[in-house]
């Protein structure tokens, strides 16, 4: 993962929403650099592209297995399947 967090979105964004995106980026290295989830763990955020939703996960820094993910997998292919 790095030092900055994960963040995809499919389309251009807004002014509002680069600045928004860029405290969020600040918010997230702030809570790893912290080591709020301990010294092997850290927080991203990803978007769903299938259901255009972002997703917040716990990361293993070394092995990069996913501790905790929100929404979980099952309720982002739920979202998926009923948006078909």
């Amino acid at each position: 993962m790095g030092d900055s967090p994960a963040i995809s979105l499919a389309t251009p964004l807004t002014p509002q929403e680069r600045t928004e995106q860029l405290q969020l980026i600040h918010a997230v290295k702030a809570v790893n650099e912290a080591q709020l989830f301990g010294q092997k763990s850290e927080l991203t955020f990803t978007f769903d592209r299938q259901t255009r939703r972002t997703v917040m996960k716990i990361v293993d820094k070394e092995t990069q297995e996913v501790i905790r993910q929100i929404p979980p997998e099952y309720v982002l292919r739920l979202a998926e399947e009923t948006s078909l």
